[in-house]
């Protein structure tokens, strides 16, 4: 495989390695980013790569050129001239051309090839038919030409004929005229259109025998400025006569050289992939926004409210001072606690880890799974804090990318809002909210216990020698501390230091209350950002990272071999 020289300007060989790895990675880049790609972007780089597929599986190593031109430029004549033969028809009637026409150098069967062209016209050109070897040592054996149908024919069938066979064919030849050079069909349709096919591109100034010396050399410097405006540099404009036979040579030569590269069917295909890439490539933001490691805290505060941790954390609070006051208070009156409803079995949650509860814990692992907690619904002002705060996610994410893009990740971070208050509501009815009894609630129980019995103790002594002065039964000698009897001393004591004990207990109790509050608000606060993470800024970041992928897989494809 040699390298592709048109003109001047020698290309390096593509081999089918990078074709096929360059073909891949612009399939790979629409598979990834295709929902947000633009659709006819897309369905056109679909084709390339089907196009490609197809044109490689075609066997023999032909080369496929098409003559394209404005009506009236004499491409048929030019198709004539270098086949030898009078294969196109030609006459004043326009347009002349309805359907291609194909010419075949060499013995191997192109059959295939044209049917996958749709080209019903052939013509074989026998060996010897041209001068071509009288010029070149080159041959043309593996050439196939094709004369199409006018591209700015007034027959849309027509025209739609010429513009189907360019999507296939291996090298494009521009035939103009001196009147159409300037024709902006042209530049503007095709030349600008193509100008990353210049590798297989060649344009052609034919009737040149109408003009004098002076008029070809302006009009051939004009179209190579023209061609440069077009995004193709360096061209070479050959000047042919099809009726004087001037350049006829010069353009065999030309086309001579393709056939001999064997790579021109490759950097069409690659430019293809190219162009095809960089129209894609529009769609894509040059990188993609970076999301900080952590969740935002702003969601993570406005999802809270809306989960109804701040309920949770005062029922958990509630729930201790319940618990420590009935465990530390008065032994008396702790029973009037126990007519109080239960702060956690109202909201359906659990906080008590004691053994004797430990058939509870197999009931909230139940609910856990079936069921939900009994929290009230978020505010109004919760849900629209909500909105803001993942709207914020989004707009971070989304800065500097596409409208589509940034569509998608504006859709990633708002899930929808049942799916999104049901994984809360799963998070605080999964989060474990037990605890262990502390130990000072044991010691100040058990004192409270010590305590009531000294009292009704005393009460005991105390009531037997009222009931034995009344009576009137001897005497008793009974203990004193000073002028106060111990059954009074019993009695008294028992009952307020219980009652200071009890005050204590409330205060401590409020304090670890606080405390346990703040535990739970932080193991909540977790599980929220979880499910933050989870239903928001995972999706946001999967979708930026399809960015990623597309557009490095796009930069893989669009990149040029150049030499």
């Amino acid at each position: 495989m040699s390298p592709l020289k048109m003109g001047s300007k020698q290309v390096k060989a593509v081999s089918a390695e990078e074709l096929t790895s360059r073909s891949a990675a612009l399939e790979q880049a629409v598979e990834t980013g295709g929902r947000e790609l633009d659709p006819a972007a897309v369905a056109a780089a679909r084709a390339v790569v089907d196009k490609i597929g197809e044109r490689i599986s075609k066997a023999g190593n032909h080369t496929v050129v098409a003559l394209a031109g404005a009506t009236g430029s004499g491409k048929s004549s030019l198709f004539n001239a270098l086949v030898g033969a009078e294969v196109a028809v030609v006459g004043a009637r326009r347009p002349t051309t309805s359907r291609p026409v194909a010419a075949v150098w060499g013995d191997e069967d192109a059959t295939e090839l044209l049917d996958w062209l749709s080209v019903s016209q052939r013509h074989h050109v026998a060996p010897g038919a041209t001068d071509a070897t009288r010029v070149t040592p080159w041959t043309l054996d593996g050439l196939v030409l094709l004369d199409l149908p006018d591209f700015d024919s007034r027959v849309v069938a027509h025209r739609e004929e010429s513009e189907r066979v360019l999507e296939l064919v291996d090298v494009f030849v521009w035939v103009t005229d001196p009147q159409k050079y300037a024709d902006a069909r042209l530049h503007d349709d095709y030349l600008r259109v193509l100008a990353t096919h210049d590798a297989v591109t060649v344009v052609v100034l034919n009737q040149s025998d109408r003009l004098t010396g002076d008029a070809t050399g302006q009009i051939r410097k004009d179209l190579t400025r023209l061609a440069a405006d077009d995004g193709i540099r360096g061209l070479q404009v050959i000047t042919t006569s099809a009726t004087t036979g001037v350049g006829v040579d010069d353009l065999r030569m030309r086309l001579a050289t393709a056939v001999a590269a064997q790579n021109a069917a490759q950097h069409r295909l690659l430019a293809d992939v190219s162009a095809s890439a960089a129209t894609l490539r529009g769609g894509v933001a040059p990188t993609e926004p970076t999301l900080p490691e952590s969740v935002d805290a702003e969601l993570v505060d406005a999802l809270s409210r809306a989960a109804g941790i701040p309920t949770v954390v005062a029922a958990v609070e509630r729930d201790y001072r319940n618990q420590a006051w009935g465990r530390t208070g008065w032994p008396f009156t702790r029973w009037v606690r126990a007519l109080r409803p239960d702060p956690m079995k109202r909201l359906r949650l659990n906080t008590r880890d004691a053994v004797e509860e430990k058939l509870a814990v197999t009931a909230g692992d139940v609910r856990t799974v079936l069921g939900r907690s009994s929290l009230p619904p978020p505010t109004p002002a919760a849900r629209s804090a909500v909105e803001l705060a993942t709207r914020r996610v989004g707009d971070q994410a989304a800065e500097g990318l596409p409208n589509r893009w940034a569509q998608a990740v504006a859709d990633a971070a708002t899930p929808a809002g049942p799916e999104l208050a049901d994984a809360l509501d799963q998070a605080v009815v999964g989060t474990s909210l037990k605890m262990r009894a502390p130990l000072w609630w044991r010691l100040f129980g058990a004192a409270q216990l010590v305590l009531a019995l000294v009292a009704v103790l005393g009460f005991g002594w105390l009531a037997v020698l009222v009931v034995m002065g009344w009576l009137a039964l001897p005497d008793i000698d009974t203990p004193r501390l000073g002028p106060l009897p111990y059954p009074l001393l019993m009695l008294v004591g028992g009952l307020l230091l219980g009652l200071g004990l009890a005050a204590l207990a409330r205060a401590l109790g409020r304090r670890g209350a606080r405390r346990r509050g703040r535990q739970i608000r932080r193991r909540l606060t977790d599980k929220v950002a979880e499910v933050a993470g989870e239903r928001i800024v995972g999706p946001v970041r999967a979708v930026l990272e399809r960015h990623r992928q597309t557009r490095e897989s796009l930069d893989r494809a669009e990149q040029i071999s150049r030499r």
